[in-house]
């Protein structure tokens, strides 16, 4: 087993008609509780490093662990670069054995985006590495990504397809009402599976990534409030929504808030109901046991990949 490209997860996912997890990691327990999850339900899964996760535990070390979880657990996995800047970033990663990046140019023009794709495309091409790119921007704040809503705009379907003819790009995300974060939606949550079926038509053999798209437990945030939290009003992506977009084209579906909140409500649940425990393999046993039951469930319930390996 080995760190691959997501190039034939993505043909089998399109075949199928479910989505990949594409789950961001920060240290050793996130990382074990999502391969486990994954070894157990037999599903492909995509292990993501964002900025923030680079800033905080260094791509060295991230890039060390999932090689850890490839030769602990048998599983292919894919290591992809979320949300790259700039060319310098995508181009670090991909000489450092990342095997998928993503370069972010959705905040420049289109014609800027597509010249910016084009050169990240090129070079990961050249070293047999795959290329995430955006169009479209979406709401909501997560690391260094901070976009209002009245910036927010929908992915132009016919866009989107001079912009994969152009770039090469080999899968896309597509802003169609998801938004990064814990507070997605204001009132009912909607997305644009119209708009979504028109790109999935013009681009049909290209693989689309939902961005946004934790559906933001209640019992978790429910849990977190209970010891101590104080996160009102958050709301996610109804489960069945993810559900209806892997048929529809979705291929990559990217969880990181679900993450955060099933280990901060493990953490503060140990922590209150334990006041005098102040080893951190007591807390960090009970988080990694709530991903990797959180992405069980995510595996099973929403993305539909258990048993496609």
């Amino acid at each position: 087993m080995s760190l691959v490209t997501s190039t034939e997860m993505f043909k089998k996912a399109a075949a199928g008609g479910y989505a990949i997890g594409a789950f961001n990691v920060n240290n050793m327990e996130i990382i074990q509780g999502i391969v486990e999850a994954a070894k157990e339900e037999k599903s492909p899964i995509i292990l993501q490093v964002s900025a923030g996760a680079r800033k905080y535990a260094s791509p060295v070390y991230l890039r060390k662990l999932v090689e850890a979880a490839v030769e602990d657990s048998g599983l292919d996995i894919v290591l992809h670069l979320d949300h790259g800047e700039d060319f310098e970033i995508c181009k670090m990663c991909i000489d450092d054995g990342f095997t998928s990046v993503m370069i972010d140019g959705s905040k420049y023009p289109f014609e800027e985006n597509i010249a910016l794709t084009k050169k990240v495309v090129e070079y990961a091409h050249e070293r047999g590495v795959v290329v995430e790119a955006e169009l479209g921007k979406l709401a909501g704040i997560e690391d260094n990504i901070r976009v209002s809503e009245k910036d927010a705009t929908f992915t132009d379907p016919d866009q989107a397809a001079e912009f994969v003819a152009r770039t090469g790009v080999d899968s896309l995300a597509v802003a169609i009402g998801t938004s990064h974060g814990a507070y997605k939606f204001k009132g009912e949550p909607k997305l644009d599976f119209e708009r979504l079926e028109k790109i999935t038509k013009l681009i049909p053999n290209t693989p689309l990534v939902l961005h946004g798209a934790s559906t933001v437990l209640p019992e978790f945030v429910e849990l977190c409030n209970r010891y101590g939290g104080d996160i009102p009003g958050a709301q996610g992506v109804p489960e069945d929504m993810i559900r209806q977009a892997a048929k529809l084209g979705v291929c990559k579906v990217n969880i990181d808030t679900d993450l955060r909140l099933a280990m901060t409500a493990a953490i503060r649940k140990f922590l209150v109901e334990n006041p005098k425990e102040f080893d951190p393999r007591k807390y960090l046993g009970p988080a990694r046991t709530a991903i990797k039951e959180m992405v069980k469930h995510k595996i099973r319930n929403v993305l539909g990949s258990s048993n496609t390996l």
